[in-house]
């Protein structure tokens, strides 16, 4: 996306403004970013990929660190900057490009870093959970809400598709709560970074996309049991089978159903389609 006159921006002393439209609010708290190169680089991936770098206040240390890095914005002049800052250093690559859609790198396991921009973190977080990318660990900036919604429990508001998808594919924790005096321009939220871990017998990738649709279609209605929003489209016998087979009642509404027992319902759901 470009900017337009009348787009609101603010200009940080490395001369790149931070456009509204692209979600972009650059990180300046140093002890912010000093704990996110720690846990990025901690990690022995060989190699580095970062999403959304901006003027590179996360990036001088990924590049000092040695390893291969590649880093993705959307802000044609955040790419022109750091291209010209890190002309020469072959192991530093830019590419223009949205982390929603754009080819990113799989040739290699991989370590992911970035200030997410709010107004596509959720998507870019899926992507990396639903793709076959082979990333060792992730550490990613969110807007506390989306953060805490990743992080949510059964029983809770926050507890849904994202929670459930996260936790079936990973171990992600809070690394870091940041309040909007640690970004410019300072945004109206507090912000949250996460780590990711992948779980050793996590949900097998190629099942991934069709998990996170059975989800959807089960918190369709939030305030409807599970056995009412799966009535749409499915028949009841089976509904009631499956619920069964979990030790679940049938006015279990979907927000009090734990990880283990939505893999169990995906998984005797999923062999029955497929016979």
């Amino acid at each position: 996306m470009v900017q337009t006159s009348t787009e609101a921006s603010s200009q940080a002393p490395h001369g790149l403004k931070a456009k509204k439209s692209l979600g972009q609010n650059f990180l300046v708290n140093r002890g912010a970013v000093t704990r996110i190169l720690d846990a990025a680089l901690s990690c022995p991936a060989e190699r580095i990929l970062e999403i959304g770098p901006g003027p590179g206040a996360l990036t001088a240390g990924l590049a000092a660190d040695g390893r291969s890095l590649v880093a993705v914005d959307l802000d044609p002049e955040a790419i022109a900057l750091l291209e010209h800052r890190y002309a020469g250093q072959a192991h530093v690559a830019f590419r223009l490009g949205d982390a929603v859609t754009a080819p990113l790198p799989a040739d290699l396991d991989l370590v992911v870093v970035g200030n997410l921009p709010y107004n596509a973190a959720t998507a870019i977080l899926t992507r990396l959970l639903v793709e076959d990318l082979p990333w060792r660990r992730l550490v990613l900036m969110f807007q506390l809400e989306v953060g805490q919604k990743i992080l949510g429990l059964p029983g809770t508001k926050a507890y849904g598709p994202l929670s459930i998808l996260a936790q079936a594919c990973s171990r992600p924790t809070r690394l870091l709560k940041l309040g909007p005096g640690s970004f410019d321009p300072a945004p109206k939220v507090d912000s949250a970074v996460l780590l990711f871990e992948p779980l050793p017998a996590a949900l097998p990738v190629a099942e991934r996309a069709g998990f996170l649709d059975f989800l959807h279609r089960s918190f369709a209605h939030r305030r409807k049991t599970l056995f009412n929003n799966w009535h749409a489209w499915m028949d009841a016998d089976q509904a009631r089978r499956l619920l069964e087979a979990q030790g679940l009642p049938p006015a279990v509404r979907p927000e009090a159903v734990t990880v283990a027992q939505w893999l169990g319902l995906w998984r005797a759901q999923h062999e029955r389609s497929a016979c």
